[in-house]
C-alpha cells in the first residue's frame, strides 16, 4: 500500500512539475482557458439573475420606489456585464457592443454603460500583434514596414488598428485580429447560448436568443478580413458619388484572413457632431424624440424571434442609423428609415428587372417602383407638414371651425 501511494505521489509530483515547467516557459493567460471563461460568465449571469429576483421582490410593482430600485439593479447589472465582456473579450465584447447600440430597445442604464465597449475594448500586446503578423505574412514587422506604431489607433472586439509606414513611404493602417479570437469564438457562442437559455427559463419575458443566431451566422464572416476587404471595395464603388466620404484602398499583398492593410486616411467618426460642423458636413438640427420602447421589450423580443433574417438585418440597420441620428441631433422624421426603404425598393426592382425577359414586365416593374417611391415621398411630406408650424396652424384652424359649428 505504501509503495503504491509512493508511486502515485511521485507521478503527481512529476505531472505538476512538468505542468509548472510548461507554464513557466509558455505563458498561458488564464483568460484564454475555456473553463475560466465559462465559469466567469456563469457566475456573472447567476449574480445578475439573483439581484433581479431579490431586489424587486419586496417592492410594490409600479411605485416610484420600484422604478428607482429597478434602475439601480439595471445599472449594477450593466456594470457586471461590461466587466464580463472586458474580461472575456472577443465575442463577448462584440455582443456587448451590439447591446449598447440598442438605444430604443434596452434601458438607458444598459446602453450608456455598454457603449463604453465601442471605444475602450481591451488591447492585444505588441508581442501578440507581432506573432499574428509573423504567422500570416511570414516576415517580421521590421521587414515589412519602415515604422510601426506600438500604440494602436483604436481597439475593437475582434481586432485593433496600428499606423505604419511602408518602405515606399506610403502610410497605411494595419488591422490585426486578436490572436485568440478565432479559436475562442465558437466556444464563446455556445457559452452565451447556454446562459441565455438559462436566463430565459428564469425570466420567460427575456427573449434575446436572436442575438445568438445572428452571432452564429455572422461571426465567421466578421473574422474573415479578406471578406471585409472585398466589401470595402464594393462599398467604395457604390458610394463613390459622395465627395465627403472616403473608403481606404486595400493593400492585398499585405492582407490575410487575420490582417487587413489599408490606406491611412484622416477623418472623423460618423456620429461626431463637432467634426461634421467643423468640416461643413450638413446634418439636420431638429431634436430627436425618443419613445420608451423598453416597456414593450417582451413583445419586441418575441417578434424579433419570428422575423426573417433579411428583415431583421433591415431593422438592425435602421436601429443603428437612428442611434447615429440621435447623437447628431438630426430630425425626428424617420429620415434614415425612409432612405433605407427607398434603397430596398430600388434594389428589389433592379433584381426583378434582371430576372424579367419581357419588356412589358420591365415597364410594369418600373411603374410599380416609381409609384411606391412616390407614396414614400408623399408620406414623408405629410409627416413634415404635421410636425411643422404650418401643420399646427392648419390643425388649430380646423379645430376652431369645428368648435364654431
Amino acid at each position: 500500500m505504501a509503495v503504491r501511494l509512493l508511486k502515485v505521489s511521485s507521478l503527481a509530483t512529476t505531472v505538476f512539475a512538468a505542468s509548472g515547467f510548461y507554464l513557466y516557459n509558455n505563458y498561458v493567460d488564464p483568460n484564454d482557458i475555456s473553463i475560466v471563461r465559462f465559469g466567469r460568465a456563469a457566475i456573472t449571469t447567476a449574480v445578475i439573475s439573483y439581484d433581479y429576483l431579490t431586489s424587486l421582490k419586496t417592492v410594490p410593482y409600479g411605485t416610484e420606489d420600484y422604478w428607482a430600485v429597478k434602475s439601480k439593479v439595471h445599472l449594477r447589472s450593466a456594470e457586471r456585464l461590461k466587466d464580463l465582456c472586458c474580461a472575456n473579450r472577443g465575442t463577448f465584447i462584440k455582443v456587448g457592443q451590439h447591446l449598447g447600440a440598442l438605444d430604443y430597445l434596452l434601458p438607458e442604464e444598459y446602453t450608456s454603460t455598454l457603449k463604453i465597449l465601442h471605444s475602450r475594448a481591451p488591447q492585444s500586446s505588441l508581442r501578440e500583434i507581432e506573432q499574428v503578423i509573423r504567422e500570416d505574412l511570414g516576415k517580421e514587422i521590421a521587414q515589412l514596414f519602415v515604422s510601426f506604431e506600438e500604440s494602436p489607433q483604436g481597439a475593437a472586439s475582434l481586432a485593433q488598428v496600428h499606423k505604419a509606414v511602408l518602405h515606399d513611404g506610403r502610410t497605411v493602417a494595419v488591422k490585426v485580429q486578436h490572436p485568440k479570437v478565432q479559436t475562442q469564438s465558437s466556444k464563446d457562442i455556445l457559452v452565451i447560448e447556454f446562459l441565455l437559455k438559462t436566463v430565459t427559463w428564469l425570466f420567460p419575458d427575456f427573449g434575446f436568443m436572436w442575438l445568438v443566431e445572428e452571432a452564429k451566422k455572422n461571426m465567421p464572416l466578421e473574422l474573415d478580413f479578406l471578406n471585409e476587404g472585398r466589401n470595402a471595395e464594393r462599398v467604395a464603388n457604390m458610394l463613390k458619388h459622395f465627395e465627403f466620404l472616403k473608403v481606404p484602398k486595400i493593400h492585398w499583398d499585405l492582407s490575410t484572413k487575420r490582417i487587413l492593410t489599408m490606406e491611412f486616411v484622416e477623418g472623423g467618426q460618423v456620429n461626431d457632431l463637432e467634426y461634421m460642423k467643423e468640416n461643413c458636413i450638413d446634418v439636420n438640427e431638429d431634436v430627436e424624440i425618443r419613445t420608451n420602447a423598453a416597456l414593450y421589450l417582451p413583445q419586441i423580443s418575441e417578434l424579433l424571434n419570428k422575423v426573417p433574417r433579411e428583415m431583421l438585418l433591415l431593422l438592425k440597420t435602421n436601429d443603428l442609423l437612428r442611434g447615429i441620428e440621435t447623437t447628431l441631433q438630426t430630425r425626428a422624421s424617420a429620415s434614415s428609415f425612409f432612405n433605407m426603404s427607398r434603397c430596398c425598393i430600388r434594389a428589389i426592382a433592379k433584381y426583378q428587372k434582371k430576372r424579367s425577359r419581357s419588356r412589358y414586365k420591365k415597364m410594369q416593374i418600373s411603374f410599380s417602383e416609381a409609384f411606391t417611391l412616390w407614396q414614400i415621398n408623399l408620406y414623408e411630406l405629410l409627416l413634415w407638414i404635421r410636425g411643422s408650424t404650418l401643420g399646427n396652424w392648419i390643425v388649430s384652424f380646423l379645430n376652431h371651425i369645428h368648435y364654431v359649428h
